[in-house]
């Protein structure tokens, strides 16, 4: 009998969902807005402090896209992008018709690197352009870092988009991601430390620019008795009965968040002593990472396998396993965009694994993997 699949980041409820969703139903707020779309972004607002303004979205890439928008970026602009990503952070660039300018991660964070960063911005405007956003990324739940970033962008007057789609509970020197752009986006796709199924939300700055996001998510309908429009609107809005399922689980975040992280110690665990195996964890106290998902870099030379010998071996276990986001400076419709780097990126796809990580793995489950893992191990050394 086939194996039960193990998933790398399953939806997890956490069991209040469905009483919000119930009443959703049972008030006929059946629309993208309501109660549980004013209930959920309220919940968002007090978990991220710093008097942030939140509007909950259809996803994470709406979000992105409206920040764009209010930045004002348009046709030949340029936006810096982080490349080791996924292609959500990129994408809202090329809607808009303006140029994405990639920028290679440092390895400690694998997020964006300053120093390239500051590269690729004086690059620019000795080209006579200035970037008009810069999108920073935490990847796979890590801080990026933060303080050389903002200091960079400071230094140029350069606004920050901060792309924490992965980083729910994330923290940097005690601060929530979420909280450190211009904008700053959040994602509840269904593989996200908590889910709504799919949707997002956009934190914003202030009551006003919340505003202004709702409006352009909403058709941007004018004031007025008919339907009037004066600019181009989105169907971005969160529904009513989406936001139930948030509700929910904004009750169980920090509990997820927790299970996550041992899950990450139990990799740390099982790799301690496996030569040429490095499990991506924290550079220091300043960084508490949610661990979205536990990833781990392979040296072949030292170990003897790489990152496809356990990918695969883990799928003949039906255990899934992914690669590292491919670069975007890589991918075949960003390839002819510039890019500043020195290949930290590129050898962090090559080597990379992204390793179940889910909060509802059982230990069953996590004997499985160690199993085949070890499995893997066991064949080198024969």
């Amino acid at each position: 009998m086939e194996k039960s699949k193990i998933y790398l980041s399953s939806p997890h409820m956490g069991g209040t969902e469905e009483k919000y969703v119930k009443e959703a139903f049972d008030t006929n707020w059946i629309a993208p807005l309501g109660p549980n779309v004013n209930g959920f972004e309220a919940s968002i607002e007090s978990y991220l402090g710093a008097s942030k303004n939140v509007a909950a979205l259809s996803s994470g890439t709406a979000a992105i896209h409206l920040s764009l928008i209010i930045l004002n970026v348009k046709r030949g602009d340029e936006v810096l992008c982080q490349s080791m990503t996924f292609s959500a952070s990129a994408n809202p660039i090329l809607y808009q018709g303006a140029t994405p300018v990639f920028i290679d991660s440092e390895m400690d964070t694998w997020n964006m690197c300053p120093v390239q960063l500051e590269k690729g911005i004086k690059n620019r405007m000795d080209a006579g352009v200035k970037p008009k956003a810069i999108i920073i990324v935490h990847l796979y739940g890590m801080p990026c870092n933060i303080s050389e970033l903002k200091r960079v962008a400071d230094r140029y007057s350069i606004p920050i988009v901060e792309d924490s789609a992965e980083a729910l509970g994330s923290t940097y020197k005690g601060a929530k991601c979420g909280t450190f752009g211009d904008f700053s986006i959040l994602s509840f796709n269904g593989n996200k430390i908590i889910t709504t199924s799919g949707g997002g939300a956009i934190v914003c700055k202030n009551v006003d620019l919340k505003n202004k996001a709702v409006f352009l998510a909403t058709q941007a309908r004018d004031q007025a008795p008919h339907y009037q429009h004066s600019e181009i609107g989105y169907n971005y809005r969160m529904s009513n009965i989406t936001a139930g399922i948030g509700r929910g689980q904004m009750e169980v975040l920090d509990k997820h968040v927790g299970l996550r992280r041992d899950m990450n110690v139990f990799y740390q665990d099982l790799f301690a002593t496996i030569k040429g195996v490095m499990v991506f964890k924290e550079p220091s106290s300043d960084y508490f990472s949610n661990h979205w998902l536990s990833c781990i870099l392979i040296d072949e030379a030292i170990a003897g396998f790489n990152r496809e010998d356990v990918r695969l071996a883990l799928e003949e276990e039906n255990i899934e396993a992914r690669p590292l986001w491919k670069p975007m400076h890589l991918q075949p419709i960003f390839k002819n965009y510039a890019y500043f780097g020195n290949g930290v990126s590129d050898s962090l796809f090559r080597d990379g694994l992204c390793l179940p990580s889910g909060s509802n793995l059982t230990e069953e489950d996590r004997l499985r993997i160690s199993a085949a893992i070890m499995n893997i191990i066991k064949k080198q050394t024969l």
